[in-house]
């Protein structure tokens, strides 16, 4: 795979839209180029086949996972506040990415099968929210956990599988009522009194 122009990168929904609505497995590259807005020529000179667009459309949803993530992990205020905040941009996005995420949830034996796409998310996600667990510890904002990166890989599961229901089932979107469940769960916690 060349590199892929950034003049691409705003067809990403478009473009997932068609493996979203036909499957990887009906999808024809004539149809991804024209959700692309290009030539199949050009689609076929940056990228091998379908596995190389879909795997493009995963590791672009990764790097703005990662924009996001940081963002709000840099941000003001303490640790549980930070979290937060990162919880609520992984779903925003999400909400933003609607048929990217389906094409994930659709192909995650394909996403499994990209090395560095594991990788990425562990970079993107589970190690700011680790960090941000530990600093919670020491500020006060969140009880000590045990495992701090297993613990985030947990968030994750939590916010995404969350964000991903509401994405499939749900007529529209529901980022509030997403968010507000996942953070209830987490910082509340599903323990009796």
């Amino acid at each position: 795979m060349r590199t892929v122009p950034r003049w691409l990168s705003g067809s990403t929904e478009s473009v997932a839209g068609v493996f979203a609505r036909e499957g990887f497995a009906q999808a024809r590259m004539e149809e991804l180029a024209a959700a692309a807005g290009v030539p199949r020529a050009t689609l076929y000179y940056h990228f091998g086949g379908k596995d190389e667009v879909l795997a493009w459309l995963l590791r672009s949803t990764l790097a703005d996972l990662k924009a996001v993530v940081a963002d709000a992990a840099a941000g003001p205020g303490d640790a549980h506040r930070r979290l937060t905040g990162v919880l609520r941009t992984q779903v925003e996005l999400m909400g933003r990415r609607p048929a990217a995420c389906r094409v994930l949830l659709a192909n995650l034996d394909r996403a499994g099968q990209l090395p560095d796409i594991a990788v990425g998310v562990a970079e993107a996600f589970h190690g700011p929210v680790a960090r941000l667990l530990e600093e919670g510890a020491l500020d006060g904002s969140l009880r000590r956990v045990e495992d701090p990166a297993r613990t985030a890989g947990v968030v994750f599961g939590a916010v995404t599988i969350a964000a991903l229901q509401s994405l499939v089932l749900d007529a529209e979107f529901q980022a509030e009522a997403v968010t507000a469940a996942v953070l209830e769960v987490v910082f509340a916690g599903l323990g009796g009194r």
